[in-house]
C-alpha cells in the first residue's frame, strides 16, 4: 500500500513538474492578433450568426474562442476611462499607458520602445500587418513614436527606419503627405532596401527578398476592403498572414508577428452589424492560418488574440424586443454602409428588426477578451490590463522588460 502511495506521489510530482515546464516553455514564434474594436459582445454576436447559418440557435465557436487560455483585459488610457486606438496600441506594444491620441510616447511625450524593437534586438524577425493603412494607430504603435496619431506622413517615415523584415496589408493614406508635396514614402521604402510587392503574382517573382512590404495590387485603395465588399483579386488578412509566415520563418531564431483586423472597428463605428460580423469571421480565418502553423510547432509557438478596445457596444437584444435574434434581416445586404444618413437610417431599422442593439457609434470602456494557446499561454489568462500583455510576452521569452 505504501509503495502504491509513494508511486502515486512521484507520478503527481512528475506531472506537476512537466506542466510547469510546459507553462514556462519559451516560444520561438509569437503571434499577437488584435481585433480593433472587437469586444466580447461582438464575438458573441458573430458566433450566434454562425449558429444561425447552420439552422440552430446558440453559439458556433470561432477558432480562437476555443483556445484553452482565456482572460479579460481592461483598456482605459492614462487620461480617459475610454481609450482611443493609439493609446491602447501604445499600451499593447510598450506596456505603458499614455493619453488618447498619443502614439508610442508617454503622457509627457517621452519616446517609448515597443516590444517589437526589443525582440528584434534579440534576433527575432518582425512582421507588422493590418487591414488598414500602416500609419494608422494600432500598427504604427509597434514601430513609431508621435505626440499625435494624426501625423500620418511623419509616422510613415519611421516604418522603413525600423528595419523590420515584413510589413503587409494596407499601405499609406498620404504617401506624399497631406498636401501631396513630400517625397513618396514608396520611394523611401525602396531606398531602404524594402522590396515592394503588390499581389500574389508579384510575390512569386520577388519573395526571396530580405525585407518585404506586401500590399494590394496596383490601383487598389490604401486599406484592404471590408470582407463584404471584397473583389476576387483582393487580398485577405489570412493571405497576408500566410505570406508573412513564409517570409519570417526563414529566420532560425524565430519571429514576432502583430496582425490587426482594423476594419472590425470601422464597421462597428457605423453600427453595421453584418459587415462587422463578416470582418470578425475574416479575422478568425487569419488566426486559423497561424493556428495551422502552431499545429506544426506546438512547443515553440504562442498565439494571443485580443482587442484594443470595444467599439459600438453591440448587444444581442435591444430595448424590450423580446428573445429572438433575426439574422434574416441582413440576408440581402451585399455591401458595407456608406457614409450617408439615409443608408445608415435604413440599416439601423434592420438592426432594430434583428433585435441587435448598439449603445454608441464610438468606443466603450468595457473589458475585452484575451484568448491564447501554446508555449506560455497560461500567463495570459485571468484578469489583465492591456499593459500586462507585452510585459508577459517578454516574460515568457525570458527577456528583461
Amino acid at each position: 500500500m505504501k509503495k502504491s502511495v509513494h508511486f502515486l506521489t512521484l507520478a503527481l510530482i512528475f506531472i506537476s513538474i512537466s506542466f510547469q515546464s510546459y507553462a514556462l516553455n519559451k516560444p520561438k514564434y509569437i503571434f499577437l492578433f488584435i481585433g480593433d474594436g472587437m469586444g466580447i459582445s461582438q464575438v458573441a454576436l458573430t458566433e450566434a450568426y454562425l449558429a444561425s447559418l447552420k439552422g440552430t440557435r446558440g453559439s458556433e465557436p470561432l477558432i480562437f474562442s476555443k483556445f484553452p487560455s482565456y482572460g479579460l483585459c481592461t483598456t482605459y488610457s492614462a487620461n480617459y476611462h475610454i481609450t482611443c486606438s493609439s493609446a491602447a496600441g501604445t499600451a499593447l506594444s510598450t506596456g505603458t499607458k499614455t493619453n488618447n491620441y498619443m502614439l508610442g510616447v508617454d503622457p509627457d511625450t517621452n519616446k517609448l520602445k515597443s516590444i517589437s524593437y526589443k525582440l528584434h534586438e534579440k534576433g527575432l524577425s518582425i512582421g507588422i500587418i493590418s487591414t488598414v493603412p500602416l500609419e494608422q494607430a494600432t500598427p504604427a504603435a509597434f514601430y513609431a513614436n508621435s505626440a499625435s496619431r494624426k501625423s500620418y506622413y511623419d509616422i510613415s517615415l519611421q516604418l522603413p527606419q525600423s528595419g523590420f523584415e515584413f510589413f503587409g496589408g494596407g499601405d499609406f493614406t498620404d504617401p506624399k503627405g497631406k498636401n501631396n508635396d513630400k517625397r513618396d514614402i514608396f520611394e523611401i521604402l525602396a531606398d531602404s532596401n524594402y522590396t515592394i510587392i503588390r499581389g500574389f503574382q508579384d510575390f512569386e517573382k520577388k519573395k526571396g527578398s530580405e525585407k518585404i512590404a506586401f500590399f494590394q495590387s496596383k490601383g487598389k485603395d490604401s486599406e484592404m476592403p471590408f470582407a463584404i465588399d471584397r473583389k476576387e483579386d483582393d487580398i485577405k488578412l489570412s493571405d497576408v498572414v500566410k505570406v508573412g509566415i513564409d517570409h519570417l520563418y526563414k529566420n532560425k531564431k524565430g519571429f514576432f508577428m502583430m496582425a490587426e483586423g482594423g476594419k472590425i472597428d470601422w464597421a462597428a463605428h457605423s453600427n453595421d452589424a453584418k459587415t462587422d460580423i463578416l470582418e470578425i469571421i475574416d479575422f478568425a480565418d487569419a488566426v486559423e492560418t497561424a493556428y495551422n502553423f502552431y499545429l506544426k510547432h506546438p512547443d515553440e509557438t504562442l498565439i494571443i488574440v485580443t482587442a484594443d478596445h470595444d467599439t459600438g457596444g453591440a448587444s444581442l437584444g435591444r430595448d424590450k424586443g423580446g428573445y429572438i435574434i433575426d439574422f434574416n434581416s441582413f440576408s440581402d445586404q451585399t455591401s458595407s454602409f456608406a457614409v450617408d444618413n439615409e443608408i445608415i437610417k435604413k440599416y439601423s431599422e434592420r438592426n432594430e428588426k434583428a433585435n441587435i442593439g448598439w449603445t454608441t457609434s464610438g468606443h466603450t470602456g468595457v473589458y475585452v477578451p484575451v484568448y491564447s494557446i501554446g508555449a506560455g499561454s497560461q500567463r495570459f489568462s485571468g484578469r489583465l490590463d492591456n499593459t500586462d500583455i507585452p510585459k508577459r510576452i517578454m516574460e515568457v521569452m525570458k527577456i528583461k522588460f
